[in-house]
């Protein structure tokens, strides 16, 4: 089986788990299992943060001047986040070293979430779930280095 739809899968059963026994989302059912793969990767993951940080920002900024709920505000926060994602992996050009975000609608989602439940709540079950995911792959003894 491929290492994403493995890591994704695993990372939709515990994230169900987390939200059933504790009430808390982990950033989505698919973000935890793109999340576990890149915990070696601190710069995959930094970039994925400030482009979910900047979307929740530039969506709270919106909805005091427009009317942005439900699935609008759904589909802003994840537009923004697919955009700002797109805008960062153009800009890693411009370094060394890689600093894009992981995927295309992980920072939307993870964005998304953040304005629900909370910025403290989203990243706390986030960290905690996909270390899970991370633990349970290797103790599967999946080959998760490059």
């Amino acid at each position: 089986m491929e290492l994403l739809a493995l890591s994704v899968g695993i990372g939709l059963v515990v994230g169900v788990l987390t939200s059933e026994l504790f009430g808390l989302a982990a950033a989505g059912l698919v973000v935890p299992g793109y999340v576990a793969l890149y915990l070696t990767k601190p710069k995959y993951l930094a970039a994925t943060l400030l482009v979910a940080f900047v979307t929740f920002g530039l969506v709270k900024l919106v909805s005091t001047m427009l009317i942005v709920h439900g699935r609008r505000r759904t589909a802003l926060t994840i537009l923004g986040g697919y955009l700002l994602g797109m805008l960062a992996g153009e800009w890693q050009g411009l370094f060394a070293e890689d600093y894009q975000s992981i995927g295309l609608v992980v920072p939307g989602l993870l964005a998304m979430w953040m304005d629900r439940q909370g910025v403290r709540e989203t990243l706390s079950a986030l960290v905690v779930v996909s270390v899970v995911v991370r633990l349970l792959l290797i103790l599967g003894g999946v080959e998760l280095l490059p």
